[in-house]
């Protein structure tokens, strides 16, 4: 492991964001992965977004449980193939196979006659993606770096992907129309390559910057299971740290989907290229609170007070976002409480949970965690948002009293939070004195 400083520069680096020049190199790398990723999906999310105001409560709902369908069976999918090919060639087979879809979804707009059939078909799909190949890449960085590396550079990697959630709607913003919207759909499939590139750089980085050889992903066991599709699915539901962060993450979901479907709502009045401006402003809010955030705030909270602190941070300020909501049930109201949220989730809440699989076994970062970061997500999605449909078509809710609700709900995502940050303490301290 390279130890030398690199003069001013390095000096400078470490002071800001904590990083040590011999991690340099694998944090820049790590960064430009997750930046590409994230600028690859912006493109086309806010056409996405703009979608969604032009169908029912009903329609909405049943396109989540769709999304939750194809998103486990992708899920077991991937539990197969891992449990079977080297997780190292696995993560740039992934994105060579995001890419291929973004290719065909291009090549059948052209084929469907139906454009409202090739919206849903793109809108469910998109979701997909937009789990998956982040879970990937977390599931990657997890077993780069170790537990001290991650309380420390996480956050700043973070930052890689509010960068690329900035960049990514600059090309429809202002090339949309003149490269025709359907041609996105390349440009996103063409950024999918990058990792690909970067992935062998990363694992030479581990041994050589990093120290971490000792990381490597041991799926033996894996392989034992590899003939049962639901092992994932098993490791997930026998472990209580486990069952804990999905419960953590179905408290979060339930508290997005609140906000996105009363912004979808509210955003109905609106045409839809007035809609994806303004997806487009949130989004723009977002990533530059979540920079600031990442930078200067989430790692010197998790190092200093502690993971519990970290995880607790963002649902304990939902509980008095919602609370302003209910008292004060306007859009300007609805757009501060989605910027925080989204910022938060970003740079304080992703890598603290991310962190979290930095004490679990091979099997279970591999195997269970896009049963947690995918199926709990999407299907925490189906259920709210018939959940939410519920409140407003059945119970007559309105805006303040959803927010009530929410209010309750955001107060157990703390509790969870502390939860997982006590347990996360435990299980370091017993690894370390093994």
């Amino acid at each position: 492991m390279n130890n030398k400083t690199n003069g001013p520069l390095s000096r400078i680096v470490q002071a800001t964001t904590r990083v040590e020049p011999h991690e340099l190199r694998a944090v820049l790398l790590s960064f430009l992965f997750v930046f590409t990723l994230m600028a690859a999906y912006f493109i086309v999310r806010p056409l996405r977004d703009a979608m969604a105001s032009d169908w029912s409560r009903t329609e909405t709902s049943f396109l989540w449980t769709i999304t939750f369908s194809v998103s486990v069976i992708g899920v077991m999918v991937y539990g197969w193939i891992i449990s079977r090919v080297r997780f190292s060639q696995v993560v740039p087979g992934i994105y060579l196979f995001f890419a291929a879809s973004f290719v065909l979804f291009y090549l059948g707009s052209s084929l469907v006659s139906d454009p409202t059939l090739i919206d849903k078909a793109f809108y469910v799909w998109l979701s997909v993606f937009s789990l998956f190949h982040v879970s990937v890449f977390w599931s990657f960085m997890s077993g780069t770096y170790n537990r001290e590396q991650a309380k420390r550079l996480f956050a700043v990697i973070a930052t890689g992907a509010s960068l690329g959630a900035i960049a990514g709607p600059i090309i429809p913003s202002f090339f949309a129309e003149s490269i025709g919207v359907m041609n996105l759909l390349l440009i996103t499939a063409a950024m999918q390559l990058v990792p690909v590139a970067l992935i062998p750089q990363l694992e030479k980085s581990k041994v050589v910057d990093l120290g971490n050889a000792g990381r490597e992903a041991d799926l033996d066991e894996a392989k034992q299971l590899a003939r049962n599709p639901f092992s994932g699915f098993v490791a997930f539901v026998s472990n209580p740290y486990l069952l804990a962060i999905g419960l953590f993450i179905l408290m979060y979901v339930t508290i997005s989907t609140f906000v996105y479907m009363e912004l979808r709502e509210m955003l109905a009045v609106f045409e839809r290229p007035e809609r994806t401006a303004i997806n487009a402003r949130i989004d723009l809010g977002v990533n530059t609170l979540a920079i600031v955030t990442a930078l200067f705030f989430t790692g010197r909270v998790a190092s200093r007070f502690g993971v519990a602190t970290l995880l607790a941070a963002i649902p304990l300020m939902m509980v008095g976002g919602w609370l302003i909501v209910a008292a004060v049930p306007l859009l300007g109201v609805m757009y501060g409480l989605q910027i925080v949220r989204r910022a938060g989730n970003y740079a304080v809440t992703k890598p603290g949970r991310e962190m979290l699989f930095t004490v679990v076994s091979d099997d279970e970062r591999y195997k269970a965690k896009p049963v947690i970061d995918i199926c709990v997500y999407r299907g925490g999605d189906m259920v709210t948002a018939w959940f939410h449909t519920g409140l407003k078509e059945v119970l007559a809710f309105g805006l303040t009293g959803v927010a009530l609700v929410a209010v309750v709900i955001a107060a157990i995502w703390t509790m969870v939070g502390v939860y997982l940050g006590r347990s996360y303490h435990r299980a370091a301290e017993e690894a370390a004195s093994t």
